[in-house]
C-alpha cells in the first residue's frame, strides 16, 4: 500500500501548534538577546560627533598632528579609528591614505552589522511561522469535532482561538525585530556617513604634512 501524504501530513498536524509557539519563544529570547547586544555595543562606541568634528577641525588647521591623534584616545568609535588610521599613515598619498581609512570604514561596518540579518529574518518571517501554527490548530479543531460531532462548535471555537494565539506571538515577536532592524541600520547609516566625511579631510591633512616634513 503506497504512502497517502495527505494523511502523513495529517498525522504532522494533529500534533497540535504548542511546538510552534515554543520554536516562537525561543526565535523571541534571540532577537531580545542581539538587540540587547547592538544596543550596548553601540553605546560602547557612541561619539559625541558634532564636538569631536569641530575640535579635530580646529587641531588639524593649526597643524597639531598630535593634538589630533590626543582627540582619538580611546579608539573605540568608527570616527576615531579613521582619524587615527589617516594621521598615522606612513605614506603622504593621498589616495592611499584615503584607502586604509575607507578599509577601516568596511571593516567596523562588518562589526556593525553583525546580528542584523537575524532580526531582519525574524520580522520578516516571524508573522509566516506563527501563521503556521494558527492553521496546523484549525486544521487539528476540525478534526478534533469530527471525532466528537455531539461537541458543537464549541469544540472547534476553543480550537481556533487557540490556535489563533500562534499568530499573535508571531507579530509580537516580529514587531521589535522589524523596530530594532530599521532603528540600528539608521545608526549605522549615520556613523558611516560621520566617517566618510572625515576621511578627505584626514587624508588631505595627513598628505600635507607627510610632504612638509620630508622637505
Amino acid at each position: 500500500m503506497g504512502f497517502n501524504i495527505v494523511e502523513g501530513f495529517l498525522g504532522f498536524t494533529l500534533l497540535g501548534a504548542e511546538w510552534v509557539l515554543w520554536l516562537l519563544l525561543i526565535l523571541s529570547v534571540w532577537s531580545v538577546a542581539i538587540i540587547l547586544d547592538r544596543f550596548f555595543y553601540f553605546i560602547r562606541i557612541s561619539i559625541n560627533f558634532s564636538n569631536f568634528s569641530s575640535k579635530l577641525s580646529k587641531v588639524l588647521a593649526s597643524g597639531d598632528k598630535k593634538g589630533a591623534l590626543a582627540l582619538c584616545v580611546s579608539g573605540k568609535s568608527l570616527e576615531e579609528k579613521v582619524v587615527s588610521t589617516g594621521l598615522t599613515a606612513e605614506s603622504s598619498n593621498k589616495e592611499f591614505i584615503e584607502a586604509l581609512m575607507e578599509e577601516v570604514i568596511v571593516r567596523e561596518k562588518q562589526k556593525m552589522e553583525q546580528g542584523l540579518v537575524i532580526l531582519g529574518t525574524l520580522g520578516n518571517n516571524a508573522p509566516f511561522i506563527g501563521l503556521f501554527g494558527t492553521v496546523i490548530g484549525i486544521i487539528k479543531a476540525f478534526h478534533d469535532l469530527s471525532m466528537n460531532p455531539d461537541g458543537g462548535p464549541s469544540v472547534v471555537m476553543s480550537g481556533i482561538s487557540e490556535a489563533l494565539v500562534a499568530t499573535a506571538i508571531g507579530i509580537l515577536v516580529a514587531i521589535p525585530a522589524v523596530i530594532a532592524f530599521n532603528f540600528f541600520n539608521r545608526v549605522i547609516r549615520k556613523r558611516l556617513a560621520n566617517a566618510s566625511s572625515l576621511v578627505k579631510t584626514v587624508s588631505a591633512t595627513s598628505s600635507l604634512s607627510m610632504s612638509q616634513d620630508k622637505l
